[in-house]
């Protein structure tokens, strides 16, 4: 009966925020069909020359996802009971702008989107251009983890450590995103007064990731 070792490695990578994204969330609530609409697609164009304001093309403005909500409210009636009445409909859209690092450009794009009268919903994150490389980077970390633990558990047992057998990973997707915050009232301001004074410098936190892979091997 061939004997085993199974040993799981854990993987782990540092790597410098190069990359922000910036996900807005505009929504429009109107009793009609359409007047929401209009509502969210006039906002949309908001931010498209907000956008284009700070030097990027309409088109990088980018949709992550669009829906309409019909929404109803509990109202009592003249007996004391709640009943759910049609409240209208509400239209959402979900964009995102994408850039190379730069905190001052950032406070510039923050700026602009709150003087366009879009009020959307911000959330910004700082993570990585390339987050395929950071992916690769970790597995080869994992790999040698396991290794090293495989060979040391062998010599301290007298085994010898034979071929690899199996390999399990969990093909999950990565939260590569820095733990840094970026409060945005320091930056709300209109860009004439923007291009007087000095935006804010920042450097964010470096991003932790790691993960683990399950090792098979055969032991002699």
């Amino acid at each position: 009966m061939m004997r085993t070792i199974t040993v799981k490695g854990v993987g782990n990578v540092s790597a410098k925020p190069d990359y922000i994204s910036i996900s807005m969330t505009v929504e429009s609530a109107e009793n009609d069909y359409d007047k929401a609409m209009d509502g969210a697609a006039r906002r949309i164009e908001n931010l498209k020359a907000a956008a284009v304001s700070v030097g990027y093309e309409k088109e990088a403005l980018k949709t992550i996802s669009f829906n309409v909500e019909t929404r109803y409210e509990n109202v009592k009636d003249c007996q004391g009971n709640y009943k759910r009445e049609f409240a209208g409909y509400a239209c959402i859209y979900r964009l995102k702008l994408a850039f190379n690092f730069d905190s001052k450009q950032l406070a510039k794009v923050i700026s602009a989107i709150a003087s366009s009268e879009a009020n959307p919903e911000l959330s910004i994150a700082f993570t990585v251009k390339n987050p395929a490389k950071v992916s690769e980077e970790l597995l080869t970390s994992a790999a040698q983890n396991a290794r090293a633990k495989a060979e040391i558990l062998c010599k301290a047992t007298g085994a010898e450590l034979g071929q690899l057998i199996s390999i399990d990973y969990n093909w999950g997707e990565l939260n590569i995103i820095s733990r840094t915050n970026y409060e945005m009232e320091d930056c709300l301001m209109p860009l004439s007064a923007m291009n007087k004074c000095c935006a804010p410098e920042i450097e964010p936190d470096d991003i932790d990731v790691s993960d683990s892979v399950d090792f098979v091997w055969e032991i002699k």
